[in-house]
């Protein structure tokens, strides 16, 4: 939901930042010629790295419904504060279950996700979103694997 509404925001974003180019380049003054072209071009990068976090996202969303399907998913139930969050404590605690079956079995896609899903539950975004891009890599060289 927030990636559509991050998406429909750059889309009215470009349409005044387009508007604008045009009138800068209109002028014909050199230095608003140079600003409206940077006006088509930065929005431009903008959206091809919002079109790479989307299709990271689905992506992404396609492993954990195959693992779903495959009835492969960490079973574990965490503990969870009032506000919903997971106890980092506790997540941290599985942790190494998780880290020691990549370390087993380095080329398997599954194993790279089910860690990825341990360090989300741990906070550490960073590294969830690598061993999910690790288990995307390994899922799409894998024969015979769907393709998205």
């Amino acid at each position: 939901m927030g990636a559509a509404v991050m998406a429909v925001l750059l889309v009215i974003y470009l349409v005044f930042a387009v508007n604008y180019a045009i009138q800068l380049i209109g002028t014909g003054v050199p230095i608003a010629v140079t600003m409206g072209v940077a006006l088509l071009v930065l929005p431009l990068i903008g959206a091809g790295f919002i079109a790479a976090e989307l299709v990271f996202g689905i992506r992404a969303e396609r492993l954990a419904r195959r693992l779903e399907a495959e009835d492969a998913l960490p079973t574990e139930q965490l503990p969870t504060r009032s506000s919903g969050r997971v106890e980092r404590d506790a997540a941290d605690e599985l942790f190494p279950v998780y880290q020691a079956a990549v370390e087993a079995a380095p080329e398997d896609w599954r194993a790279w996700f089910r860690l990825a899903l341990a360090y989300d539950a741990s906070g550490d975004r960073r590294r969830a979103r690598w061993a999910t891009r690790q288990a995307i890599r390994l899922e799409r060289a894998t024969p015979g694997s769907p393709r998205g």
